[in-house]
């Protein structure tokens, strides 16, 4: 994979200070790319360094990675759609970019396009989270998961954050996600997790975000999403399995789906290049 530097630039909106990371600033075309549940920038700057003819500017979501927790918003759906759009209005982009959400993003990503149409060109999902994972074919180790991230909210502070960021539960969570053979790719997408995934303001940030991405999905605004949209997913997703998403592009009013084989809930992780390649060839 070529390497592309990024440039980080810092944002004062209304709720929190935000950072973000510029890719190919001459691109000729800007999009917009909204991370996962836990995570920052680092995962999808694969697929952004995949895509060198275009403009990519991707946030840390408020309360990930370096930008500040929101002030009295709540760090869920509802909270990052009102982000968005004033991420998207403080950037003063010349033309509407395409906005890319993966898995949690994903969510965030349609409820923002249900919303606001006409400032957005293209819509793309990434693993979109079409039904809740507590009722997907992983049914019971997400119920478990619901138990750690109560526990860690309902611990003393100290003991709680501990928990939250123990190594060897990220570890876990990480091997359970990654569906590659490949030992080297295995090692990095583990690297990442535990450099990046515990980077989070503070719990309470974490159990709301959490709590919002097991109980709301993409499919409860398709029907109001009227811009173009593209659905990449796995065929190894326990999270967003493949029946999931060809039932939610038959709800979205103008959708294609990209199924890659051997790929579970790490697109960005596991094939960057395959899935800026259907991106690259949806905006055209």
């Amino acid at each position: 994979m070529s390497i592309h530097s990024s440039t980080q630039h810092s944002l004062e909106l209304a709720e929190s200070s935000v950072k973000y990371w510029e890719y190919n600033p001459e691109g000729k075309h800007a999009i917009v790319m909204i991370h996962g549940f836990r995570g920052d920038h680092h995962g999808l700057e694969y697929i952004a360094r995949s895509l060198p003819a275009y403009r990519i500017l991707i946030p840390d979501l408020p309360g990930f990675g370096a930008s500040s927790a929101f002030d009295t918003l709540t760090h869920d759906i509802s909270g990052y759609t009102v982000f968005v759009r004033g991420f998207l209005a403080a950037l003063k982009l010349t033309e509407p970019p395409v906005l890319l959400g993966h898995s949690f993003g994903s969510i965030v990503a349609a409820k923002y396009a249900a919303l606001h149409p006409k400032t957005i060109s293209k819509l793309v999902l990434i693993n979109p989270i079409a039904a809740p994972p507590l009722s997907g074919p992983k049914a019971a180790l997400s119920k478990l998961t619901s138990l750690y991230y109560w526990l860690g909210n309902a611990l003393p502070a100290r003991a709680g954050e501990a928990l939250l960021k123990n190594k060897g539960i990220v570890l876990a969570m990480s091997a359970v996600l990654a569906k590659t053979k490949d030992k080297e790719l295995r090692k990095r997408i583990h690297g990442n997790h535990l450099a990046y995934f515990s980077s989070f303001a503070n719990r309470k940030v974490v159990l709301e975000s959490f709590q919002a991405s097991i109980a709301k999905t993409v499919t409860e605004h398709s029907k109001n999403i009227i811009t173009p949209t593209l659905l990449i997913a796995g065929d190894l997703d326990d999270i967003a399995p493949p029946t999931q998403q060809a039932e939610l592009q038959s709800k979205l009013p103008d959708a294609r789906l990209i199924m890659l084989t051997g790929v579970g809930h790490l697109v960005h992780y596991e094939a960057p290049e395959k899935a800026a390649a259907a991106i690259a060839e949806f905006i055209g």
